[in-house]
């Protein structure tokens, strides 16, 4: 078929209220075709006399679904595979649920000779940490499925891991130190056959993950980028059977690895570094998988920006700025570090700039590494006192955020977590709630 774009309707799917969904749907826009943004105000499937009607009625789908972000998963897996029964679907859901899990990706890439890190996953806590020597002094610990770095540590192998960290399966891979001062990693964007961009991504002061959510550095990798290490981002892209998808690659003693493969990768990082932006490619794409016609001139002007205001195609309740959730002055939460995991009350506290825990639950579950310490002042103590800070995870009710902790003796005190403006700042504080009123 050789259809003109305004034939054609767009769907994408997406739960969520991202930049980059917003800009996709302005670039199929953009590109002559109707966009429209499948979300739960807007989804409709209904079998009526052996005939099937979807509503909004598209001709193709992209794939937005944040499943590692999401706290029902397979839910909206379910929903997406029901969507690519009707459509062509872009980032197919039975591709994307590989891609969601690291280790799965490590496998299928493992298997077709693209290299990627040692790694190692067991169920067995006896046989996870037999392995652990293998890895030398430190190793990467992580949780098989997680993003934004989340549920990721650097540790020392001479201390017994859980193979599970909360509800989740956990392995542990060889650490890929960098050559560059500070540690980098580079990130491919990949939108069918085509590199679109590359930068390098630089981790934030003491820290060594790269990712752009934990405050990492972006800076153009253009020039850096060599036919061997687009050529291994193009072949990650195709074993997994992915039609757009943000590769992860870092550069070690022996080469190129390829850490993971993202399929919902965001990419304000990359066009704040690069100048180019991956929704028209995007778009494009979607539009000639349902038999349209794009011109490649007007995709490349349109990739000179990013445009991610609120689409024409959003649904009239729906309001760009959200109220934030709200947690109460006493809340539920799961802290979860390298050793396993525990469901606590915590206190909201929003004059408190970090979040703390106590010493005794931060050596429960394993939290950690110490990444700094803080000096806090003390009204007694002219000098204060100084606090170790550690890496944790905290779940409040299934939206996941990985802070520096300061660790501190909470025993006299009735709740051992804190909840300070680092994790508040995306919540709304209800002091009139708490959790515990039943107890």
């Amino acid at each position: 078929m050789n259809l003109d774009a305004s034939d054609l309707t767009v769907g994408v799917l997406s739960l969520h209220n991202s930049k980059e969904t917003k800009a996709i749907c302005n670039a199929v826009e953009a590109l002559g075709a109707r966009a429209e943004w499948i979300r739960e105000e807007t989804i409709a499937i209904r079998i009526r006399d052996g005939t099937v009607e979807l509503d909004p009625p598209v001709d193709v789908i992209c794939n937005r679904l944040l499943l590692s972000k999401s706290d029902a998963p397979f839910e909206e897996l379910c929903l997406g595979n029901r969507l690519a029964r009707l459509r062509p679907t872009l980032n197919a859901p039975d591709r994307t649920l590989t891609a969601l899990d690291k280790y799965a990706t490590a496998l299928a890439l493992a298997d077709e000779g693209i290299p990627v890190p040692d790694a190692f996953l067991a169920l067995s806590y006896d046989r996870f940490n037999q392995a652990l020597d293998e890895f030398g002094p430190e190793a990467v610990y992580k949780t098989a499925i997680g993003t934004n770095g989340a549920g990721t540590w650097l540790v020392g192998t001479e201390e017994r891991k859980t193979p599970t960290v909360g509800m989740k399966q956990a392995f542990v891979q060889s650490f890929v130190e960098s050559d560059a001062e500070r540690p980098r990693d580079m990130r491919v964007y990949v939108v069918g056959d085509e590199v679109i961009g590359a930068m390098f991504r630089y981790a934030p002061p003491g820290d060594w993950r790269t990712n752009v959510a934990l405050g990492g550095d972006v800076e153009d990798a253009s020039d850096a980028l060599t036919d061997e290490v687009a050529s291994l981002a193009l072949d990650a892209t195709r074993v997994l059977g992915l039609d757009y998808a943000g590769v992860d690659l870092i550069q070690g003693d022996d080469g190129w690895f390829v850490l993971e493969v993202n399929p919902t990768a965001g990419f304000k990082g990359l066009f704040r570094a690069t100048g180019r932006c991956p929704a028209p490619f995007i778009a494009k794409l979607a539009i000639e998988r349902a038999g349209g016609r794009v011109d490649d001139a007007l995709v490349a002007e349109l990739a000179t920006e990013f445009d991610d205001s609120l689409p024409a195609c959003a649904p009239d309740e729906f309001a760009d700025s959200r109220s934030p959730k709200a947690v109460g002055y006493i809340e539920e939460v799961m802290v979860i570090g390298t050793s396993g995991a525990e469901t606590v009350y915590a206190k909201s506290d929003t004059g408190a700039g970090r979040t703390s825990i106590d010493t005794r639950l931060a050596a429960k579950i394993g939290a950690g590494p110490v990444r700094d310490s803080i000096r806090v002042r003390s009204g007694s103590l002219k000098t204060g006192r100084v606090r170790p800070m550690v890496d944790v995870v905290l779940d409040l009710g299934g939206e996941r955020h990985t802070v520096q902790a300061s660790v501190e003796d909470r025993s006299h005190m009735e709740h051992p977590i804190l909840l300070g403006r680092d994790v508040l700042q995306y919540y709304h504080v209800d002091i009139n709630r708490r959790v515990d009123d039943s107890q």
